[in-house]
């Protein structure tokens, strides 16, 4: 059942078609377009870009591959080594990175995986928030004080094992290393930007202090739309 606003939009559309057929109207180019939603076609669950970076004291390293070196897939090497495709955020560093194909939705499990290089018992931490319009940010509770609990609730703890020639997904939670992150933590439904900063409780030194930012993958994502 069509409601009078329905309708009223119907007969200007009407009354337009009929100028630009031949009664000296504008031409379909000149046409007012309806606004579509567009949705990514690609299917890259990694970063796409770097939206910001902010280097914290005693960064430096990885900035000669930076910013290609946090985007795409992770570059683990296990248990016993750290890796070196890694930029390092410095002192209470902070990087935002947007994904545009996909974007992070409330699955399952875990629905977010950022990649460190810990190793053995050294740890580096970082603090991970989240937003959807990259302005209202919702941050997953890490406390980096607690080494004997396992720094819950940080990035920079599990080793990676995920590499381009492990074999291994770099989206399989339970294969691929790194640390998860679960929307359903916040109360959060979708994200597109993730936000992670050094907590400032890490060794530091030289020019490869703080945490050392090796990837973010979607683990439960949906297509990135957008009204154009």
């Amino acid at each position: 059942m069509k409601t009078h606003d329905m309708v009223a939009r119907s007969s200007a559309w009407l009354v337009l078609s009929v100028l630009a057929s031949g009664c000296g109207g504008p031409s379909d180019e000149e046409m007012p377009q309806q606004p579509q939603v567009v949705c990514a076609s690609e299917n890259d669950p990694f970063a796409d870009r770097v939206v910001s970076f902010k280097p914290g004291q005693d960064a430096g390293f990885g900035q000669d591959g930076y910013p290609d070196i946090v985007l795409g897939p992770p570059v683990g090497f296990g248990a016993g080594m750290g890796s070196l495709d890694v930029l390092s955020l410095g002192d209470r560093g902070e990087i935002v990175l947007e994904f545009k194909d996909i974007g992070v939705v409330d699955g399952p499990g875990v629905d977010l995986l950022v990649f460190e290089n810990p190793f053995g018992t050294f740890a580096e931490t970082g603090s991970v928030s989240v937003s959807e319009d990259g302005q209202a940010w919702h941050e997953f509770p890490c406390d980096a004080a607690n080494r004997a609990g396992g720094f819950p609730g940080c990035a920079g703890v599990k080793p990676v094992f995920s590499s381009p020639d492990s074999g291994l997904s770099p989206t399989d939670p339970s294969v691929a290393g790194g640390d998860g992150f679960d929307l359903a933590t916040l109360g959060v439904a979708r994200a597109r930007f993730v936000r992670i900063r050094d907590t400032g409780t890490n060794s530091y030194g030289f020019t490869s202090g703080g945490f050392d930012l090796d990837a973010v993958a979607v683990v439960n994502g949906s297509p990135v739309c957008e009204w154009k």
